[in-house]
């Protein structure tokens, strides 16, 4: 007799925050696939993307549909569009080691936490509590804190993507034109 407490394998790929995973993969295939003839419509896909990552999680919390597919696949999907965005970076500007340096950090670091999580036997890689830490604490256990990271490493990169003029940009320049307009930024809201 059928287990009536646990939900089907086709439930489970029709949970809505899956649902949602897979219009991010759909948003990011055509989004890198259209990145270098239009940089903005390119930009507007992969933001949304991104700010679907945070209905995901809200969706599978809310509706109690979180699963290990539902984690899996949405941790696939990050790492996946992060580093196709990095990789391009790499490409646009000259030299590009920062850029795949940023995505060896970027995959090992996840990696790493999720693999110790799932050693010590925790639902979620986000559970920092028994961490010993500060860094760990301050990023896991404090939502705003890690979404203000997580927006402003997401905003960056699209910003630097959204200024490369062409493949041979200096990357300093760039930095520092980023940093400029975002001055300018504050100093015109407190007029």
């Amino acid at each position: 007799m059928a287990d009536k407490s646990r939900p089907s394998t086709l439930i489970v790929y029709l949970y809505v925050p899956n649902i949602i995973g897979y219009v991010r993969i759909l948003m990011n295939c055509f989004a890198f696939a259209i990145c270098y003839k239009d940089k903005y419509l390119f930009s507007v896909l992969y933001f949304v993307s991104f700010v679907c990552d945070a209905l995901d999680g809200w969706f599978a919390r809310k509706l109690n549909q979180v699963s290990t597919f539902g984690a899996v696949l949405d941790m696939v999907t990050d790492r996946i569009s992060t580093a196709c965005l990095l990789v391009i970076l790499s490409q646009v500007y000259r030299p590009g080691m920062i850029f795949l340096s940023l995505l060896a950090l970027d995959i090992a670091s996840h990696w790493l936490q999720m693999y110790s999580s799932f050693l010590v036997g925790k639902a979620s890689h986000k559970d920092v509590k028994d961490s010993s830490s500060w860094l760990f604490k301050l990023y896991y256990g404090n939502r705003k804190f890690m979404g203000y990271c997580c927006v402003s490493c997401e905003v960056l990169y699209i910003v630097l993507f959204l200024l490369a003029e062409n493949q041979t940009d200096n990357l300093t320049e760039q930095m520092k034109t980023a940093a400029d307009a975002c001055i300018l930024y504050d100093i015109g809201k407190k007029r």
